[in-house]
């Protein structure tokens, strides 16, 4: 359990020093034999300990350690749909923010595949609907997502990533905010992502999914 608590810290350090965990903004939490620890209410992700973590049961209830974030059913949500999440980071990093404020054609795949890393870390990245910070209705809008997915942008809020471990979900986080930091250095202009093959490819090559999304009126 040290381990992990350590885990958590170093990476909000981590995400802190990079500049993508404004003020007291962002959350990080890793799941535990008996629940998850999450980062607590109120405070920057660069100033915590591994003492000052929320410990909560797997229903959500919290069980030692100080007030959690007010995201803990987002985070709930998401290890509810994918058995393999065992930690999830939420951030509001500047250009995922930007982003997620965009109207956009597509609301399964609000970053294009842009790079090969992108594919890999990241993965398709769903629109998630609007709802205010800490609302359920944010966690039933994760569950409705008709498809399974590593990483989302949350519509005028953030992005969200789930990892294998901790270090996993930072690497997808910083992925998805400099895929987003690209697209908006390419808005307007004539890009070029990676085609169908060029995906699947990758998939072949390193075991990551981008799946089909629904056809309308199917």
């Amino acid at each position: 359990m040290n381990d992990l608590c350590h885990a958590v810290t170093e990476a909000g350090r981590r995400l802190h020093a990079l500049g993508l965990s404004p003020g007291a903004s962002g959350n990080i939490s890793v799941r535990t034999p008996d629940g998850i620890l999450v980062t607590p209410t109120g405070r920057a992700l660069d100033e915590l300990t591994p003492e000052e973590l929320a410990a909560l049961d797997a229903h959500g209830a919290h069980t030692a350690g100080p007030p959690p974030t007010k995201e803990v059913p987002l985070h709930l949500a998401l290890y509810a749909r994918d058995p393999s999440a065992q930690a999830v980071v939420h951030l509001h990093s500047a250009h995922a923010v930007a982003v997620s404020c965009l109207e956009t054609d597509d609301p399964y795949s609000c970053l294009p595949p842009l790079t090969a890393y992108f594919v890999m870390r990241a993965g398709r990245t769903p629109l998630i609907p609007y709802a205010a910070p800490g609302d359920r209705a944010l966690a039933a809008h994760v569950q409705a997502v008709p498809f399974p997915f590593r990483a989302a942008l949350l519509a005028n809020h953030g992005l969200v990533v789930t990892g294998t471990d901790v270090e996993q979900a930072v690497l997808a986080a910083i992925e998805v905010e400099e895929t987003a930091r690209l697209h908006l250095l390419l808005h307007g202009r004539r890009a070029r992502p990676l085609n169908p093959a060029q995906i699947a490819d990758l998939a072949t090559r390193h075991s990551v999914q981008w799946p089909a999304v629904p056809v309308a009126g199917r």
